[in-house]
């Protein structure tokens, strides 16, 4: 098995932890495999925990560092079923990846792409990340 196919599948494992700090982890771990289906399917799950927000608002920063079109369409469906409080961190780990200075992915840009998305859903979600991205430079 490859080695990224053995990380990929620990950071799954990881991402049905208890323990939120190994969750955390398994979100920064499996961003960059967003565009994977079983990997896109985890994320949600750990953008929109029960149990502690921290996993949402590091997932998202993860997610949005990764910058990628399968990783910031992870958010967007997110947010259309997350409540205000994990809509609040998921703004929040987004908005910290935009106000660094250097080597931040053009999440605008991909929000636009997503905006012609064939899901509702995800359309909706991007018109609100792309709003984010508006405020993150202010």
């Amino acid at each position: 098995m490859p080695e990224s196919m053995i990380g990929l599948q620990a950071a799954l494992d990881r991402a049905l932890s208890p323990c939120s700090s190994l969750r955390v982890r398994a979100g920064r771990d499996l961003a960059p495999f967003a565009a994977a289906p079983e990997a896109a399917e985890v994320l949600l799950g750990l953008l929109l925990d029960v149990a502690d927000t921290a996993v949402t608002r590091w997932t998202a920063e993860a997610l949005a560092r990764a910058g990628t079109v399968a990783a910031v369409r992870v958010i967007a469906l997110a947010l259309a079923e997350a409540d205000d409080s994990h809509a609040d961190w998921m703004q929040t780990g987004v908005q910290d990846v935009l106000w660094m200075q250097t080597g931040v992915p053009d999440v605008a840009a991909v929000c636009v792409q997503l905006a012609r998305d064939g899901e509702t859903a995800v359309r909706q979600g991007a018109a609100e990340i792309l709003a984010w991205t508006g405020d993150a430079t202010r």
